[in-house]
């Protein structure tokens, strides 16, 4: 018997595992897509979201964004998100495509109930005046292990993830659909 716990503690260390990384793997990869359909060109709505440190301009869930680390729209920058209802959130540009009119970021750290966080916003055009964003995340609970704590669950963290992105949407969709009706111009 000794020799068996000795040989599964040895293949646990040389597959790099422990008690914390096997708690981790119990909660599942989720994920949320969200698209919205705007009467706009593309680079006009592109250009409302193009600026990696201007989040607070058309997510009403966010107060103020400040690059606190690298260059502003090159990967390797980090901002910090202060929300309206308290707290912070800590992002990393992993990537930004100008040309392809999308960028990835992951959440350092923050209040937001998920973990292990990495999205993607992409703005495609979908015909004459017409535009689609996607904003799309895989993501686990922020509390992984095999019971989460109530607001730290699966259901919490998609519900959060889902109506941020839905309210940044919507008014994606009014800033670009007003600016491109001649109204409110720059």
């Amino acid at each position: 018997m000794r020799k068996l716990i000795s040989l599964l503690s040895l293949l646990s260390v040389l597959a790099g595992y422990n008690g914390d990384a096997l708690a981790a793997s119990s909660a599942r990869t989720l994920k949320v897509t969200k698209s919205v359909e705007i009467s706009a060109p593309a680079s006009k709505v592109w250009h409302v979201i193009d600026d990696f440190n201007a989040l607070h301009r058309w997510l009403p869930t966010i107060e103020e964004t400040q690059i606190t680390k690298g260059q502003n729209n090159k990967p390797g920058a980090i901002r910090l998100l202060s929300l309206r209802a308290g707290g912070t959130v800590e992002q990393k540009l992993l990537a930004y495509d100008a040309d392809g009119m999308s960028y990835t970021y992951n959440i350092l750290r923050g209040v937001l109930p998920v973990s292990d966080y990495e999205s993607t916003i992409k703005v495609e055009p979908a015909g004459r005046n017409q535009t689609k964003v996607n904003w799309s995340s895989t993501f686990r609970r922020k509390d992984t292990g095999d019971k989460p704590a109530p607001g730290a669950d699966d259901k919490a963290a998609i519900k959060a993830v889902s109506s941020a992105y839905q309210a940044g949407l919507t008014n994606l969709k009014r800033i670009a659909e007003r600016d491109n009706s001649g109204r409110n111009k720059k």
